[in-house]
């Protein structure tokens, strides 16, 4: 499944046996720089896709763009991918400002973050939030929920209690021996390594499946072919053909559970090659690893 290189392969054993379970799922792709956007209004344009358990909001805002929640019924994050980028969110009786390069994460109730200069910004909730799922592009996918996933359940609510969160995203270098850096909550984990300068190795890449969870990829910077392979089950009318999807960015690609699946960055532009992993909740074997979830001390495992 991994390369011994990879800091993956010194994970438990995934649950259940790829080759043994099927799903008749099919992918997502938004396409955000090809797709019309949902929302196109004063505050800038919006794209929203959706997995089982997990809505992306990508926003690119106008200067003076404000965006609001009422009554959120539990925590979503907040990522600000770019420098120069400020911002100033309000939730909580709280306030928080920042420049860019940086996560967010936000209390339930409700919340507004202002962007006096504009830029690019992205959301994320869990699919609690119906409101949302009726605007995501691909709602349809999932008007019947995937039978491969258990019921959603959020992680255990924070000792110190819910507030504003605030983490600055990395730079450089990925830490050897480690996946990320990661930061969770409740309801959502977010996998956001630094940018890349090279492509992928053809001779590493790392096939692998989820047995009960999905996975979103979303791309900041560059491109990349995800390889998506689906494992026959007894229902050949299930079968689907693989799927080698060239994505540019931004984009976010949801890839349902048992889906055999690797990504791979192409060589990179000026801007490099940056991608993101998102899972709702949280992953417990990523959890589990010392060191690569940079907020573990403030989420407890369930």
């Amino acid at each position: 499944m991994y390369e011994k290189s990879d800091p993956r392969a010194a994970l438990a054993a995934p649950k259940g046996n790829p080759q043994s379970g099927t799903t008749a799922m099919p992918a997502s792709y938004g396409r955000y720089y090809l797709d019309s956007a949902i929302d196109n209004d004063a505050n800038g344009r919006g794209w929203y896709t959706r997995s089982q358990n997990l809505i992306v909001h990508w926003i690119e805002a106008n200067p003076g763009a404000s965006f609001s929640r009422t009554a959120q019924a539990d925590e979503y994050m907040i990522i600000v991918p770019d420098d120069d980028t400020p911002y100033e969110i309000t939730a909580g009786g709280e306030s928080v400002r920042g420049e860019g390069h940086q996560l967010l994460i936000v209390p339930p109730g409700d919340s507004k973050i202002s962007l006096p200069k504009g830029g690019r910004i992205v959301r994320l909730f869990s699919t609690q939030s119906s409101d949302l799922n009726a605007k995501c592009a691909n709602a349809a996918t999932y008007a019947q929920p995937d039978p491969s996933h258990p019921p959603f359940q959020p992680w255990p609510a924070p000792p110190a209690g819910y507030k504003l969160r605030q983490y600055e995203l990395q730079r450089g270098e990925r830490t050897p021996g480690q996946m990320g850096p990661m930061w969770r909550c409740t309801t959502i984990m977010v996998s956001f390594p630094p940018t890349s300068r090279r492509a992928r190795d053809a001779s590493k890449m790392s096939p692998h499946s989820h047995y009960d969870f999905d996975q979103c990829s979303l791309v900041f910077a560059g491109n990349y072919v995800h390889h998506l392979r689906w494992p026959w089950g007894p229902n050949k009318s299930d079968w689907r053909e693989d799927e080698h999807a060239q994505v540019g960015a931004p984009s976010a690609t949801m890839i349902p559970a048992r889906i055999i699946h690797t990504s791979e960055a192409q060589a990179p532009g000026p801007e490099g090659n940056r991608m993101a992993d998102i899972f709702a909740p949280p992953r417990l074997d990523f959890s589990q690893q010392q060191g690569w979830v940079k907020n573990a001390d403030e989420y407890p495992m369930p």
